[in-house]
């Protein structure tokens, strides 16, 4: 079983991936570890920062042998909000206290009668303690709910209706999410290249 460090502090992100690739052992990123950059533009470029960057602290500073660090960059796009919040999506709304609080914010930034289509993107970087870096990407196309519903998954899932359903991700059953999130897609991806290698 290949162990990689999950270049994240992120639980629900944790739970995500240990369901969605549960062939690999994953680390956690400590707490004592240091915050990790984003600040590319997009969002390969900051998973591959992460990812890159949890690595050569990891080599130096890590606990036990690891053979490769994995890192998720991932955000809800609106079309209203010209593809906001975006590869911003993890500090938006930085001054309110959680998700149910930033997700009202989000949905009364909305103009009324405003287009509510909205997709969710996921970029995941590989970087292998030995070997070339990769990368790996999923979206899933929805709509905005009007307003947060359900209290499964997290962040944004409780306002994102997936294109063919009429319940969010907060509300749907974590299995069939697990069939239909950008994570999923790009865990997909991100697989079947390890199949091939």
């Amino acid at each position: 079983m290949l162990k990689l460090l999950l270049a994240s502090r992120n639980a629900g992100k944790l739970r995500e991936f240990s369901a969605l690739l549960p062939e690999f052992d994953f680390v956690l990123w400590p707490s004592e570890a240091p915050e990790l950059p984003e600040t590319g533009a997009f969002f390969q470029d900051n998973a591959l920062q992460k990812a890159e960057g949890a690595l050569a602290w990891w080599r130096e500073q890590g606990r036990e042998p690891v053979d490769g660090a994995l890192a998720d960059d991932s955000g809800l796009c609106v079309d209203a909000l010209w593809g906001g919040p975006g590869v911003l999506s993890a500090r938006f709304a930085a001054d309110l206290p959680d998700y149910p609080a930033k997700n009202r914010r989000l949905l009364a930034m909305l103009p009324e009668g405003a287009d509510r289509a909205a997709r969710f993107v996921c970029v995941l970087a590989l970087v292998p303690a030995k070997g070339e870096p990769h990368t790996f990407s999923g979206a899933v196309e929805g709509s905005l709910a009007f307003e947060h519903r359900g209290e499964g998954g997290f962040g944004y899932d409780p306002i994102f209706i997936p294109d063919g359903y009429d319940q969010t991700f907060g509300e749907l059953p974590a299995a069939l999410k697990h069939t239909l999130s950008h994570r999923a897609r790009a865990s997909a991806a991100l697989r079947a290249h390890l199949l091939r290698a």
